[in-house]
């Protein structure tokens, strides 16, 4: 159910950016326990003009690598598993693709189960379809 929205500067490979939604998904597996093939992802590049961000913002340095990550999921989870996935994700991108943990920056939105259809106009996780 998570829908994954990435932003980064425009310039990386595309090996580079599989592997952002590739260590996003499987941090989301490990840490919310998302089903395989639950994986919807949008990655978006952005031109030096389009793109801004707080070099300092809590006396973290970010670079021009940093990774906006966004994703919606529903609102099921503790603030320990949002703790976990929050580091995984972390740890994952510092392995692959080498992001320096300043870039990674997270924002998780929760909305209600019944706000998803993923196709033929259902809501699927609502109760009494």
């Amino acid at each position: 159910m998570p829908l994954i929205r990435i932003s980064l500067q425009k310039g990386k490979p595309a090996a580079y950016r599989k592997a952002l939604a590739n260590g996003v998904y499987l941090a989301l597996r490990e840490a919310f326990n998302v089903p395989e093939g639950d994986l919807f992802v949008t990655i978006s590049e952005h031109e030096e003009g389009n793109f801004f961000y707080g070099a300092n913002y809590l006396d973290i340095q970010r670079s021009d690598d940093l990774v906006i990550i966004q994703i919606t999921v529903s609102n099921t989870r503790t603030v320990e598993q949002k703790k976990t996935l929050f580091k995984r994700i972390v740890e994952k991108l510092e392995t692959e693709p080498g992001l320096r943990p300043e870039d990674v920056f997270i924002n998780l939105i929760e909305v209600e189960k019944e706000n998803w259809s993923f196709g033929h106009g259902i809501a699927q996780y609502a109760q009494g379809n």
